[in-house]
């Protein structure tokens, strides 16, 4: 795992995907340990404006060279936009995934969704405890 810079004000996803929470609001993205995986994304299949989320679902998909990678809700809510720009330039999510690469926006319903995630050190050490592939 190395360098990989991870924010310590995000919350991160066993399936690799990394929050940032304000409020009831949650931005959504995939880390740059799944996108090492992945290499250059090629097309992404993200949820519609208003869809509703919950814990488990899988609500996308993002296409690389390599392989397809489910997008996982961790949260209850609701879709309220989707980044239109990926849609256009999928290399965004590879070039900026912190930044210009975000997926979506959930509305959180349920907060207690936020205990299942985890903070960057244990995020780190999920990560270093998974068999190399």
């Amino acid at each position: 795992m190395g360098n990989i810079f991870l924010p310590e004000e995000l919350y991160y996803s066993r399936s690799h995907e990394w929050f940032q929470i304000d409020e009831y609001l949650a931005t959504m993205g995939l880390t740059p340990i799944a996108l090492e995986k992945l290499g250059e994304v090629l097309y992404l299949d993200l949820p519609e404006d208003g869809q509703n989320t919950s814990p488990q679902q899988v609500i996308g998909s993002i296409e690389s060279v390599r392989q397809i990678h489910d997008v996982i809700s961790s949260l209850t809510g609701t879709v309220l936009e989707i980044n239109q720009a990926l849609l256009d330039d999928p290399s965004l999510i590879n070039d900026d995934p912190f930044g210009e690469g975000w997926l979506f926006k959930i509305e959180i319903d349920n907060e207690r969704d936020l205990a299942q995630l985890l903070r960057s050190p244990e995020y780190k050490k999920f990560c270093e405890e998974l068999p190399a592939t």
